[in-house]
């Protein structure tokens, strides 16, 4: 199947893409083809937005110097160009200073480093890596734009093993008007079959 370079905005954010067709839209459109699924969404909206595509650069940075090795991360190590990666050296490291003797790396400590990353900020460092996952708060999750990305596609993925969803024409239609409106809500960021109910005014015109 062919993938269509999106005509606007608004096709974007009402069409499900997997990631590897997003970078075939962005290989057609000469835009960086490297990053999260997120970052790539945002080239491809910066373009639609007027940017011109040889002002779009990618949002990471190449890494300067070799991964560190255990003994040389520290609490001033930067997170971002000094070499510094979540790799089994970091994690030995990690283990030695929370006294553990195995260590996992948290989805929000890949998040933190992700945003700082998109953001160029080269002073954070490992001291506020890790005082921010001990302060962690949800709603810093859901400010980052792979994570509302990612809930997006769960939330796709959930609404479409509805059976319940099949009497609907243009499904994707339906899931992106359920998704916004829970996106706008203090509701959890999740499909439920009681979305149908609750929003059935909402998408009555697209039942078969």
């Amino acid at each position: 199947m062919s993938i269509k370079i999106p005509k606007n905005i608004t096709e974007v954010e009402h069409t499900y893409y997997y990631k590897t067709d997003i970078v075939k839209i962005c290989k057609l459109l000469s835009l960086p083809t490297s990053g999260t699924k997120a970052e790539l969404n945002s080239y491809i909206t910066a373009y639609l937005n007027g940017t011109p595509a040889t002002q779009i650069k990618t949002k990471r940075k190449q890494k300067l110097r070799p991964s560190l090795t255990y003994e040389e991360i520290n609490l001033d190590t930067k997170l971002i160009g000094s070499g510094f990666s979540f790799n089994n050296e970091a994690r030995r490291w990690f283990a030695n200073y929370f006294g553990v003797k195995n260590f996992s790396f948290k989805k929000e400590m890949a998040i933190i480093k992700r945003k700082a990353e998109a953001e160029d900020d080269t002073k954070i460092t490992v001291r506020d890596l890790i005082y921010h996952i001990e302060h962690w708060k949800q709603e810093e999750i859901e400010s980052v734009a792979e994570e509302q990305t990612y809930q997006w596609n769960n939330f796709v993925r959930d609404f479409f093993e509805d059976p319940a969803t099949k009497k609907y024409q243009d499904r994707l239609k339906v899931a992106a008007i359920l998704w916004k409106l829970v996106r706008e809500s203090s509701n959890n960021k999740i499909y439920s079959h009681g979305l149908l109910r609750q929003y059935e005014k909402e998408i009555h015109s697209y039942k078969k």
